[in-house]
């Protein structure tokens, strides 16, 4: 087996994405985030002593979407077109959902799983001193378009995808 992250004496390197063309690539990230009744209240009601969540924890992710190369190694840096988090309350649980897109020679699977654990790890962060017990994950890329192997959707997700990233019934995106 080749692997394509390891030259022939087997030590790391970044591959060489020169000769493949650009194409639309686009991947779509969820988390969750399980918490407290009342915490999850003082986010809504906008009580949670650091600020809003949800504006500081969607600025951290689109940051983190457009840091990737410098966090991830042997990651290309991408010229993003769009990075998002939205938030989602469901169930009692908080959902975070990004969406990235590029046109480029690399895919955005990484800039999107990274870009919604570092807005969950902010939203943890902004209301840990209300509760120290919160749990993030799963974490889980759910959609990715373009490139040499195409399109991905996980099926548990199919018709949350065609409704085109739209809230739908009680819950509505955030």
């Amino acid at each position: 087996m080749r692997f394509s992250h390891l030259d022939e004496e087997g030590k790391a390197r970044m591959v060489d994405v020169g000769d493949k063309p650009d194409t639309l690539r686009e991947a779509v990230a969820i988390a969750q985030i399980k918490m407290k009744p009342g915490t999850l209240k003082a986010i809504l009601d906008k009580k949670i002593p650091k600020g809003d969540v949800f504006s500081v924890a969607r600025t951290a992710g689109i940051l983190a979407a457009k840091r990737v190369d410098e966090l991830i190694p042997l990651s290309h840096p991408l010229p993003l077109h769009f990075a998002g988090i939205d938030f989602l309350v469901h169930s009692g649980r908080l959902h975070l959902r990004s969406r990235v897109k590029t046109f480029s020679k690399a895919g955005v699977e990484m800039e999107a799983l990274t870009a919604v654990a570092l807005a969950a790890l902010t939203v943890y962060d902004m209301c840990k001193s209300l509760e120290k017990e919160i749990r993030i994950g799963p974490i889980q890329l759910i959609y990715k378009s373009g490139g040499k192997s195409g399109r991905f959707v996980k099926r548990k997700f199919q018709n949350f995808l065609e409704s085109r990233f739209q809230g739908k019934g009680k819950s509505a995106w955030l």
